[in-house]
This record gives C-alpha cells, sequence and structure tokens, in this order.
C-alpha cells in the first residue's frame, strides 16, 4: 500500500520558512547569542506578504463582475516602512494615509496619487490642500472639516474624489479602543443621531463633487457580522443619496478593513474570502459592480509575516517563578505589555544556534529590557527552559509591533529585515531599516541643542 503524501498547508510553509530564517539570521550573524552579535532583530517574510496581498486581490476579483473598479489601500499606520510600501504596490495595492508623515511615506515609495487615500479625523487646511492639489482621494470626517473643503474646493477646482467617512453606529466588538462604529465614536458623522441621516443626504445634493462614501468599524476584536452590518448600513445610504440625487452621484464605496488576526496560531484564520462572504450575506448588491470600491487592510496583511527574534541575557528565579531576561519588551510589543489580556502573543524557543528548543516545558515569565515592572511579554508560558545566549521569537508581530517604535528609555530601534528562502533552501535577507545608532538617539533627544535652556 502506497504511503499517503502530505502537502504542507500555507501555514505549515510560512513556518518552515520562518525556522530557516531564524537558523540563517543566527549564521550570518543578524543576531545572536555571542557578546559580538546584535542582541535584537525583526525579521518579514516577504513571499508570505505577497500571499496575503495575492489572497486579498484574488477574494475581491473573484466576487465582483470583471471590470469593476476595486483600490486595496494599505493601511500605512500598520507597517510605516518605505519597503513595505513599496512591496505591496508591486503586488497592485495602494495607500491609505492618516498624517503628513504617512503620505510622506507613501510619496517616498512611489505609491501614485490617485492610489492614495486620506483619512484622518483631524486634518488641517494644509493637508487637505496639498491633497486636493495631489488628486489623492479624501474622506471629510465631519461637517466643520466638510465646510473647510467647500472654501478649498470653490478657490481651486481639483480632481480628488471626495467622501463622507459615516459612524453607522453598529457597536463595539471586544477591544473598545479599537472599535470605530460605537455610539460615541470619534470618527465619522454619527449616521443614527437625530437628524443626521437627513443632513447627509443634504449635504450630498448640494455638493456634486461629493461622490463618495466611507465607513471603517474598527480591526481587532471587531467580528465578521458586525463590520457587515456596517457596510450594509453604507451602501443603503449610498442608495439613498442616489435615488434622492435622480442619477449615481456617489459612485465608489470605501469600506474600510478590520479582518482581525488570529494570534493564537500560524493558521491564517479568517481569510479574505470569509470576509467577502459576510459582506456578500449582508449587502448582495455591494458586489453587482454598481459601485467601485475602495479596501484599507493593514494588519491582516502584513502580521503574521513579522517575527521579533531577541537575545535571552539572563534568566533568575524569583518567588519560584522563572524569569528570562531578554531585548524584546515594551519598545517593540507596547500594546501586549499594556494591555496583555487583548493583546497576547505567541512565545517561540530557540537554542543559540536558531533551532527550535527542545526540553521538558517549564512555566515562566518572559521579560523585556524596560525599567519597570510591567514590562513582560508573557507570563507563566509553558516552554522549554531558556537560559543566557538563546533566542526567542515573537510571532505575528509585522503589524503595529516592530514597525512602529515606542522609545521608552531611549531604547534603540532594531534593523528589519525581509526575508526570502530559495529553491536551494537557502535564505537571502535584505535591510528594510537599519538599526538606529546611538548617536541618532541623541541627536532626536536635542544634542544639537544642549545648552538652549541654559
Amino acid at each position: 500500500m502506497a504511503a499517503e503524501t502530505h502537502t504542507p498547508t500555507d501555514a505549515e510553509g510560512a513556518a518552515a520558512r520562518r525556522d530557516r530564517a531564524v537558523r540563517a539570521a543566527v549564521e550570518q550573524g543578524l543576531v545572536g547569542g555571542a557578546d559580538t552579535a546584535e542582541p535584537l532583530a525583526c525579521l518579514l517574510d516577504t513571499a508570505g506578504i505577497r500571499s496575503s496581498a495575492a489572497a486579498l486581490t484574488g477574494a475581491f476579483a473573484a466576487a465582483l463582475p470583471p471590470g469593476t473598479p476595486v483600490l486595496h489601500a494599505f493601511a500605512v499606520k500598520a507597517a510605516p516602512l518605505v519597503p513595505v510600501l513599496r512591496l505591496l504596490a508591486d503586488a497592485g495595492l495602494g495607500c491609505e494615509v492618516a498624517s503628513p508623515g504617512e503620505l510622506a511615506l507613501a510619496r517616498a515609495a512611489g505609491v501614485e496619487p490617485e492610489r492614495t487615500v486620506l483619512d484622518s479625523p483631524a486634518k488641517t487646511a494644509a493637508e487637505l490642500r496639498e491633497a486636493l492639489a495631489l488628486g489623492i482621494a479624501v474622506n471629510a470626517d465631519n461637517r466643520q472639516e466638510l465646510d473647510r473643503l467647500d472654501a478649498l474646493v470653490a478657490a481651486a477646482p481639483t480632481s480628488s474624489p471626495v467622501g463622507i467617512r459615516i459612524n453607522p453606529q453598529t457597536g463595539a466588538g471586544a477591544i473598545d479602543a479599537l472599535s470605530t462604529a460605537t455610539a460615541t465614536s470619534k470618527f465619522g458623522v454619527p449616521l443614527r443621531d437625530p437628524g443626521a441621516r437627513a443632513w447627509l443626504v443634504r449635504a450630498y445634493l448640494d455638493r456634486p463633487w461629493l461622490t463618495r462614501l466611507h465607513t471603517h468599524s474598527g480591526s481587532q476584536g471587531v467580528p465578521l457580522p458586525l463590520i457587515a452590518e456596517g457596510v450594509r448600513e453604507l451602501h443603503a445610504l449610498a442608495e439613498e443619496i442616489n435615488a434622492a440625487a435622480g442619477r449615481r452621484q456617489v459612485d465608489t464605496l470605501d469600506i474600510g478593513g478590520g479582518l482581525p488576526v488570529n494570534f493564537a496560531s500560524d493558521d491564517h484564520t479568517p481569510g479574505y474570502p470569509e470576509y467577502v462572504a459576510a459582506l456578500r450575506a449582508a449587502a448582495p448588491a455591494l458586489f453587482d459592480g454598481s459601485y467601485g470600491l475602495v479596501t484599507e487592510f493593514g494588519r491582516s496583511l502584513l502580521a503574521k509575516h513579522g517575527l521579533v527574534l531577541a537575545r535571552v541575557e539572563y534568566t533568575k528565579t524569583t518567588g519560584a517563578r522563572p524569569i528570562a531576561l531578554t531585548h524584546a519588551g515594551v519598545q517593540l510589543a507596547t500594546r501586549t505589555v499594556y494591555a496583555p489580556a487583548a493583546w497576547p502573543l505567541r512565545i517561540l524557543a530557540y537554542d543559540a544556534k536558531g533551532a527550535p528548543k527542545t526540553g521538558d516545558p517549564v512555566a515562566q515569565d518572559v521579560a523585556g529590557p524596560a525599567c519597570f515592572a510591567g514590562d513582560l511579554l508573557a507570563t507563566g508560558r509553558e516552554l522549554p527552559r531558556l537560559s543566557p545566549g538563546d533566542l526567542i521569537g515573537v510571532p505575528d508581530t509585522g503589524a503595529y509591533f516592530f514597525t512602529a517604535h515606542y522609545g521608552y528609555n531611549s531604547l534603540p530601534r532594531p534593523a528589519v529585515h525581509g526575508f526570502a528562502v530559495t529553491g536551494a533552501d537557502e535564505v537571502r535577507f535584505s535591510l528594510a531599516r537599519p538599526a538606529q545608532s546611538l548617536a541618532e538617539i541623541v541627536a532626536e533627544a536635542g544634542g544639537a541643542f544642549r545648552d538652549a535652556l541654559r
């Protein structure tokens, strides 16, 4: 009887690439246990990122009539690194930006204005003027911003698509801070407040240049049915506006992003096909080709493809609890350290050569380098007992973790390396962001102005 063959799943393939990259990072001196090696490095799986981008574009393409205009705009805040934005642009994605800095990053990556969307609840007149001059799409957050746009559009006609962000007020997910469709959210025009819906319809009828509607119900912790409910409300409002206008004034719906990420395993669940299925169940007409679509995914595209690698510097036992002191903590995993219940992370144990560590699991704390007691990546975590010189790997950190540094204790930003595994099982690393030098830290802290306050 022939032996059954096993075809590796995407998750298994990504895990194998990750473990090979860890060994290679040690072998090539990017990180390691030796005194001369870097104690901390961050890795991005470029094949995984491309795979996520293809899964997103493919899921929507399969559900829409051919030729339906679709822009998948990556939320730059999730991974504000120019090489990442360039990689995603090459994969067909644009950028969603929410600050002058993020717009500068998108432009540095070569992302065209027509593939860029500006969202922010506090845009200045200068930001709006620049976006309109460049032809960047703008989503107005509130009535006062719309008044400001009235004056700017009248002063200088623009090719920018302009819309209004609505808050469907459909409720919160599991993490309040990331739920943007609550009754009192700071984002958008509250759709269910008294008189708001009628005001929105009138606002469009009075402004023929308003051609888009936007919503985003939140991200991690927001379930797919709640996201879909918000999109259904958006579509219904667009239909009401167009009926009142007697024409298809609103031609594009920006449905935001928000696909949550599974931090408990290597599995990519839920996936983009499940997201599309939830939207089709809630608002079938969304996929009939009547409207162009814009999406704004961030975490779901990058999170699973990032890995922090940190050296275990010391180990100790306090109150009978083993503790591993590492170089990865609050500066990289800020949300986990300050809200561990909402943002738990897995910890992978590797030996000093970068091989997965074996041995009986022992409950131990994994601590970071910062000078406060709460700087912990995990408490009481069952792992093979860690020793000085070992490495910990922290997966699922490609979005909002090491890409957005927190400068506590003036800890330097670590280097970020993209990696690709060749057919010969060799690993090629590409520097995406160099490690921050001590001189750069001093410069950012006003080093050139030492005597300014004397």
